[in-house]
């Protein structure tokens, strides 16, 4: 006979946290509901968590399975990190086969061990979802130099610090994979150079090209690198809607309005001289009054490149308004 079930299910997360060194990825697994750490590289010192030490992969397969068969002991299971798990499981394998290195197996058959020993392990970590335990995975992150055929030039990808085999499981794995890393903006000074400023720390939720990024919850881009902005996830209490939340559609687009119009008239510059380079980028069609433009072009396009905008318009006067 077949179970049928309908609805939204409340059921604890599967998260997966990389980034730079240093970001915070430790101190926002802090944060989550009850947590207990696996410490597989000694990271936790200086965090006020409850920890346990690890320095195997049986050790690790262990811990996991009695915290599984004890779920009170914890809401939230961290790993911390992946890549030190994953060295663990490397050092278990070739100890298996009596081998010298993951080469040594030949034809990529030391890193098809790596893969299905990780794959299981994941399994291991889905049984967590079942006694009410969110389990979660930390990871460094590295940069790597990506080209695109069809593009000139390259960039750089920031992906998890993990074999190939075993980044792509994490991914497909986990409900939401954040990215952490500082924020910085370039400004050109007066002497025309250019400089870094900022460092503010955020996480993204969803997939850039310079980042691997994914979440099931319809969370913004970008957050603060703060537990505060993914908590209501987490909460069995009902969500209580903000004043600004109840906003009907029309407030919100007067806000917004309004909010470009001070833009305008902070920079000197006139809301007709805005109206002609939207025009010239091929957005709206010549006569087209900044009250008729869409909330969403406005939040999207115009308000993150005002700062081009007011540079093309001064621009095109020779540097007088």
């Amino acid at each position: 006979m077949l179970n049928i079930v309908k609805g939204v299910e409340k059921t604890p997360i599967k998260t997966c946290i990389y980034g730079a060194e240093g970001v915070g990825k430790s101190s926002l697994a802090a944060q989550f509901p009850d947590p207990l750490f696996i410490d597989t590289e000694g990271g936790t010192s200086r965090l006020n968590v409850r920890r346990i030490k690890c320095t195997s992969w049986e050790e690790l397969i262990s811990i996991v399975k009695e915290v599984i068969d004890n779920p009170t002991v914890c809401k939230s299971l961290v790993i911390d990190t992946a890549d030190w798990a994953e060295t663990l499981c490397i050092d278990f394998i070739l100890n298996k086969y009596r081998q010298a290195s993951i080469e040594s197996f030949g034809y990529g058959k030391g890193y098809t061990y790596i893969q299905e020993e990780f794959s299981e392990f994941l399994k291991l970590l889905n049984e967590l979802i079942t006694v009410g335990i969110n389990p979660v995975i930390i990871a460094h992150g590295k940069p790597r130099k990506f080209e695109l055929p069809d593009e000139q030039g390259a960039f750089d990808r920031y992906e998890m610090k993990l074999t190939k085999q075993v980044a792509p499981l994490i991914k497909e794995w986990c409900d939401m994979l954040l990215f952490c890393n500082y924020k910085t903006f370039v400004i050109t000074t007066e002497t025309n150079t250019k400089k870094a400023q900022g460092g503010k720390r955020v996480m993204f939720t969803t997939h850039n090209p310079c980042w691997d990024a994914k979440n099931r919850f319809n969370l913004p881009d970008e957050l603060d690198l703060s537990f505060d902005g993914i908590a209501h996830l987490f909460s069995t209490e009902p969500k209580i809607e903000t004043r600004e939340e109840k906003a009907t559609p029309e407030a919100k687009e007067r806000e917004v309005l309004t909010k470009v119009k001070k833009l305008i008239n902070d920079s000197g510059i006139t809301k007709e001289q805005v109206e002609e380079v939207v025009t010239l980028k091929g957005h709206y069609p010549s006569g087209t009054k900044l009250e008729d433009y869409k909330e969403d072009f406005i939040t999207r396009w115009i308000i993150p490149n005002f700062k081009k905008i007011v540079e093309t318009i001064k621009s095109n006067n020779g540097g007088n308004n």
